[in-house]
């Protein structure tokens, strides 16, 4: 038996290997790859697309637009407002807190607070109860997670009547937390705090559970974990809940026309809609759009200030 050469046939071998793969390919990839390549054809047939996206843009600019005109238009009339007014000034911005009747900086004072405080409280007790779920084991917890799943799918609107009649009793007990007051409004937007509990246990179940047993074998105690680690990790989807809960009560509208009657008590959407109702209403218009403007620069800038951390707690928090 003759003994092959090992280096001259490795050699060999390698040469006649490579050449096929590296040389040899599809029909379609050749082709692909011969073929000139011209955006001019393709990008033709995709201005509809462009075409859609601005009168998509246009359509949502449009109140945004026209809202900002009335806003401007000195005369402060529907009637006379246009899309592009001759004539620019802010008085009506200047008017706002000069109504008594319409106390419009009581307004904004009273939205804030009592949306901060309560999406705050909203933010808490749906972090703590997420919490319980995510990481301890007791008897009931998937019936109680179906339960508010199954308690989402009933609107708010049906507990209006019981929610009147309890805040009522409370009123005569306890004045401060009764109706026509911010802390029984508050009380009451606390009932749908566990709304976002499905969101938060979603992003606590991606914190790894070794973290929770090093700490509680180095002496740390659930509620120290909790707070000092568990709330730090947490803080994208803590924002992003904060944020969603802040934006749904600063618009919310029937339990603030149900419990404030007092002007001077009211929120901005309670005040406002009062502007585009009575004989006036035409007239004031130019008040009524100056103080829309305003009322969403709140929401603005919290959006602009908390971009990143919302759609990193969007992102991280959708799956496990």
């Amino acid at each position: 038996m003759s003994q092959l050469n090992p280096g001259t046939n490795s050699a060999a071998g390698v040469g006649d290997v490579r050449g096929p793969v590296a040389t040899t390919l599809p029909a379609e990839e050749q082709q692909q790859l011969t073929k000139p390549r011209s955006g001019g054809a393709e990008g033709g047939s995709q201005w509809w697309r462009h075409v859609l996206g601005v009168l998509a843009l246009a359509w949502a600019l449009f109140p945004i637009l026209f809202l900002v005109s009335a806003a401007l238009n000195p005369s402060g009339q529907l009637a006379s407002s246009d899309l592009i007014p001759r004539h620019f000034s802010l008085e009506n911005f200047a008017a706002l807190g000069q109504d008594p009747s319409r106390p419009y900086w009581s307004w904004f004072k009273n939205s804030v607070v009592i949306c901060v405080v309560g999406a705050f409280l909203c933010t808490f007790i749906s972090a703590c109860a997420s919490y319980a779920f995510s990481r301890m084991r007791f008897r009931g917890r998937r019936e109680g997670m179906l339960a508010l799943l199954l308690l989402q799918l009933f609107p708010a609107t049906l507990g209006l009547v019981a929610m009147y009649i309890t805040f009522a009793k409370i009123s005569d007990v306890m004045p401060e937390f009764g109706l026509n007051t911010s802390w029984g409004l508050i009380l009451a937007y606390l009932g749908g705090a566990m709304g976002n509990v499905w969101l938060l246990k979603g992003y606590f179940d991606t914190v790894p559970k070794e973290m929770d047993e090093a700490a509680i074998v180095d002496g740390a105690s659930h509620a120290r974990v909790f707070f000092t680690m568990i709330l730090r990790l947490a803080m994208p989807i803590l924002v992003t809940v904060f944020m969603i809960t802040f934006v749904g009560l600063f618009g919310e509208f029937m339990l603030a026309s149900v419990f404030l009657t007092d002007v001077d008590n009211q929120t901005l959407a309670v005040g406002l809609r009062a502007l585009s109702k009575g004989r006036d209403a035409n007239e004031k218009f130019g008040f009524f759009a100056a103080g829309s403007l305003l009322c969403s620069l709140p929401v603005m800038a919290l959006y602009a200030l908390f971009q990143k951390q919302l759609v990193g707690g969007l992102t991280q928090g959708s799956v496990k």
